[in-house]
């Protein structure tokens, strides 16, 4: 009887064990947040749709949607693990795992590689100038959290690396990556680098104290200003694209509702309330959605 009550407990014990470790790794790998995986994955679906001319492989989106997510989980888990020391002293990031010394350098790097393998495993049906252009996409995810310690626009560089699906996408599909792709690299670049420093704006007050770049805090009192310039650089670059694909209408009309809510972030953020620009940060994923729906109801409309 007492050993069956031991066993009993033994078995509950290992069960709360293996779901609080479960819970830790979701939470490290932000699997609970998705908004980053969103905004990586939606110019990644631009690029993967006019590519194909409209027509992308379901297998190949499959692998595309796959691949985002386990490389976006494996560069939060390398970003918390860079900002181990920080996190603790931000509002926002104090009760992340490494925060509340939840799981150790060995248990991150080994989810690290666990992540980066299943990444590996989505690139190889794809062709060797893919794998090719994996490589610098590795480099930029892993060594961003990184630049937060030295370089002054940490979201510019951010901005590169939440790029790369772009390249990426074209290679695997055509085999080249013409100046179309990179005209769509540069305006996420921009887009990310706008939606980035509204995120930062929300931890602003912290960054400073804790001594680590930003882009807000290095636009200074501009920050919204600048914001916005990106946001129109952005929007620029993306209508010349449609001006190259001879663009249908509803390609058009995305056009109209993006900046028509850009418009509307500007007071939002202007007053720099945390949960403002916070709130501001996760709209941006409805403009990389609308520009995706545009995309597809174009090849549709042609």
């Amino acid at each position: 009887m007492l050993s069956s009550l031991f066993n009993t407990i033994k078995s509950r014990l290992k069960n709360d064990f293996l779901s609080d470790r479960f819970h830790t790794y979701i939470q490290l790998m932000r699997a609970d947040k998705p908004i980053g995986t969103l905004l990586l994955l939606w110019p990644t679906l631009w690029a993967l749709w006019i590519a194909a001319d409209g027509s992308p492989t379901w297998q190949l989106v499959l692998l595309f949607v796959l691949g985002t997510f386990f490389m976006r989980s494996a560069g939060c888990v390398v970003n918390d693990f860079a900002d181990r020391d920080f996190d603790g002293a931000v509002a926002r990031t104090q009760n992340r795992p490494f925060a509340q010394k939840k799981v150790s350098t060995k248990e991150a790097f080994v989810l690290v590689a666990v992540l980066c393998f299943f990444a590996l495993l989505c690139l190889l049906p794809m062709n060797q100038f893919t794998w090719l252009m994996s490589l610098p996409a590795l480099f930029l995810a892993f060594s961003y959290p990184f630049t937060k310690r030295f370089f002054p626009l940490p979201q510019l560089y951010l901005g590169l690396a939440y790029s790369f699906g772009i390249p990426m996408a074209f290679a695997a599909e055509t085999g080249s990556v013409p100046a179309l792709a990179w005209l769509i690299f540069c305006a996420n670049v921009l887009w990310t680098l706008a939606y980035d420093t509204i995120y930062a704006m929300a931890d602003k007050e912290d960054d400073l104290k804790i001594g680590i770049k930003t882009s807000a805090i290095t636009f200074g009192k501009y920050d919204a200003e600048i914001v916005m310039l990106c946001h129109a650089g952005f929007t620029l670059l993306m209508l010349i694209l449609g001006w190259q694909m001879k663009a249908a209408c509803p390609y058009w009309l995305a056009a109209a509702v993006v900046i028509y809510w850009q418009y509307r972030q500007y007071p939002a953020i202007a007053g720099r309330n945390r949960m403002a620009c916070f709130h501001t940060f996760l709209r941006n994923n409805r403009i990389g959605a609308v520009w995706f729906i545009g995309i597809v109801l174009h090849f549709w409309w042609t």
